[in-house]
């Protein structure tokens, strides 16, 4: 089984020399490099992300993810008076499930301050449950006010820190807190460049899927048989899925911006029309599968042998992916979160 899953993920596999991986965004964002990659032309043209419009699709609808960064890194005192940090992961009901950098054990209590602390409930796999002494909404204020940001591990040697890389690590337009990992396609996108947009006749619209840390979990061998990945919830507003009803009917291109919204859009999706508007989804997208609702992808370059290049092998086919890939190594793009962007039309 570990030979047959190498196999296929070896398959998504690709050389990238590490100074390629950036480690800090564009400045301004929008100074990024952009990769359009024209399917039907089998064209690709090298660009900056300041001039997308000038190649979007006439009458093309941008679909946001505005889902806000959650700093879910926190610390709690043990009552043996050692400190440990926690990842906030999810609420359950009135407990939450977290990771912890030490192994906890189950009754013990955790003080966030004074008398108020959490109790181990139990330890699955490597998530502890947790119960809650407040609501979420109140746990997400405190994590707001004193938590860290979660990075991913290929941005551990940011020239960046503190407020300086929440600022970095977050949309312009982030309104839902609950997110692990920023929709990164979106962070190239500046109040002027979103100005720009509208004005040359590009509609914008916004939905909300929560990022898990699952986004950065390698794939598994049951990921694999049963065709799913990690949970993760979203929501599209009533008004806002009847807008793009309409324009998809009216055959107006509809442009996912980033990998969180194509899944979005994608588990709405049946017969052609947005349908079940909230929920969580597991869906995996894989090269071969059909889109159904989405027209165009804005993503970013990403890690190999994950399932975001598998859903971008969707719309591109995995060997014209790889393809790709190489030709925006050798002209030296920038890979990753804070990477150059990249347009599948």
């Amino acid at each position: 089984m570990i030979l047959d899953i190498n196999s296929k993920l070896g398959k998504y596999d690709y050389r990238l020399p590490k100074e390629l991986i950036a480690q800090a965004p564009a400045t301004p964002r929008d100074r990024a490099r952009l990769f359009v990659y024209d399917r039907k032309a089998r064209k690709v043209v090298f660009d900056r992300f300041a001039n997308l419009a000038e190649h979007l699709p006439r009458n093309a609808v941008l679909v946001f993810n505005e889902t806000k960064v959650l700093p879910a890194r926190f610390v709690v005192k043990r009552a043996t008076s050692g400190r440990v940090k926690l990842l906030y992961l999810a609420s359950v009901g009135k407990n939450i499930e977290a990771l912890s950098e030490r192994r906890l054990l189950a009754g013990e209590k955790l003080y966030v301050s004074g008398k108020v602390f959490f109790t181990v409930i139990k330890k699955t796999g490597s998530v502890y449950t947790l119960r809650a002494p407040f609501d979420r909404s109140t746990l997400v204020d405190y994590l707001i006010r004193r938590g860290e940001a979660p990075i991913p591990p290929y941005l551990r040697h940011t020239v960046l820190s503190g407020a300086k890389l929440r600022r970095a690590y977050q949309t312009v337009f982030a309104k839902s807190p609950g997110s692990a990992a920023a929709p990164t396609a979106s962070l190239h996108f500046t109040k002027g460049l979103m100005k720009k947009l509208r004005a040359a006749g590009f509609a914008t619209k916004f939905v909300s899927l929560h990022v898990g840390l699952g986004t950065f979990a390698p794939l598994t061998a049951t990921n694999l048989r049963r065709g799913k990945l990690h949970s993760e919830p979203y929501a599209i507003d009533k008004k806002t899925a009847a807008f793009l009803n309409r324009v998809k009917s009216e055959g107006r291109p509809i442009v996912a911006v980033g990998t969180t919204v194509v899944r979005t859009l994608e588990s709405a999706a049946s017969a052609g029309r947005l349908k079940k508007i909230h929920g969580s989804t597991r869906l995996f997208i894989r090269a071969g599968d059909k889109i159904k609702f989405v027209d165009c992808l804005i993503t970013n370059f990403h890690v190999p042998r994950s399932s975001l290049m598998m859903l971008v092998s969707a719309l591109t086919g995995r060997k014209k992916l790889l393809a790709l890939y190489r030709l925006a190594v050798k002209n030296r793009f920038r890979f990753f979160s804070f990477g150059d962007g990249m347009l599948v039309r």
